[in-house]
């Protein structure tokens, strides 16, 4: 007899909703959530297609890590506290082998996150998954990419590109030595989502995005939403010692740029602000609109329906 999606759901997902947040977890219609006190709920979705988001060939454990992280890479750049998430998976065939590999990384990922899985769907189809994070932040305190002003520092979290490089040896378009590569792909594997950091700068920061579709691109999204600015400068762009290493300096200076899923954040500060630790000032706000930069690559960052 072939397993039904309530079998699957009791099977995989059913012991990962435990939480201090949580007051009704998976079994009924809804989840059932509390808030602290004078707190707002911070929500966000992100949906991850086989083939458009991440390989084929990608282990299921890392399937789930990956496109969780991602998602709640978005809190981060709110600066929400994590309370929980939901999961929906589309599956082309009920694989228990699959599954449990999935089941392992998900397990990974909400251990390190701190929060519990609460709900969800699962359905047939060609693989994708969809998770929605739910954090907090107090009321009148959060982040937004909206209040970037003239003299702020344009800063970012970690190193940039690293990511790009690591799909680029996954894809066999890289060839580089096994520590570098083990570096690379596991940034993009296994990102990490800057959730204290992005804790710590509602106190400080102006506005904040995380750097999903490449440093350019998300940007601009400040740029315009800030009604700014923005300038780079290439010199500045914090780089790996493995994206240091790698023989095309131009090839690795468009992946820091242009390449995407990163997932730092990207913020400005007031000059009379320190710098966190583990975070580079890379440019500044200036008046004006768009984004300027001495090294522009052909592409700027990702766009599911720009060719």
């Amino acid at each position: 007899m072939s397993d039904s999606e309530f079998d699957l759901i009791q099977d995989f997902f059913s012991g990962l909703d435990q939480g201090a947040s949580v007051r009704l977890g998976i079994g009924d219609d809804a989840a059932a959530l509390s808030l602290p006190e004078g707190h707002l709920l911070h929500i966000s979705t992100d949906t991850a297609v086989e083939g458009v988001h991440f390989l084929a060939s990608l282990p299921p454990a890392d399937v789930a890590y990956r496109s969780t992280m991602a998602a709640a890479s978005d809190l981060a750049a709110m600066g929400a506290a994590p309370l929980a998430l939901l999961l929906s998976l589309t599956l082309p065939e009920a694989d228990r082998v699959w599954l449990e590999g999935f089941y392992r990384g998900l397990a990974e990922v909400c251990n390190a996150l701190g929060v519990p899985l609460v709900g969800g769907d699962t359905t047939r189809g060609s693989l994708s998954l969809t998770v929605t994070v739910l954090g907090s932040t107090p009321a009148d305190r959060f982040l937004t990419r909206s209040g970037a002003q003239p003299g702020d520092r344009l800063c970012v979290s970690g190193t940039l590109g690293d990511a790009a490089a690591g799909l680029a040896v996954l894809s066999e378009q890289l060839a580089v030595d096994e520590s570098v590569a083990a570096f690379l792909t596991t940034r993009y594997k296994r990102p990490a989502a800057r959730l204290a950091l992005g804790e710590a700068l509602r106190s400080c920061a102006t506005s904040c995005i995380d750097v999903s579709d490449g440093l350019l691109a998300d940007a601009a999204h400040v740029a315009t939403a800030s009604g700014v600015g923005l300038e780079i400068d290439s010199v500045l762009l914090p780089l790996s010692e493995a994206m240091g290493s790698l023989a095309d300096s131009e090839r690795s200076l468009n992946w820091a740029l242009a390449g995407g899923d990163d997932y730092e954040l990207l913020f400005t500060l007031p000059s009379s602000m320190p710098l966190p630790s583990g975070c580079t000032e890379m440019g500044r706000v200036v008046a004006g609109s768009g984004i300027s930069c001495d090294r522009t690559p052909e592409r700027i960052g990702y766009d599911h329906f720009r060719r």
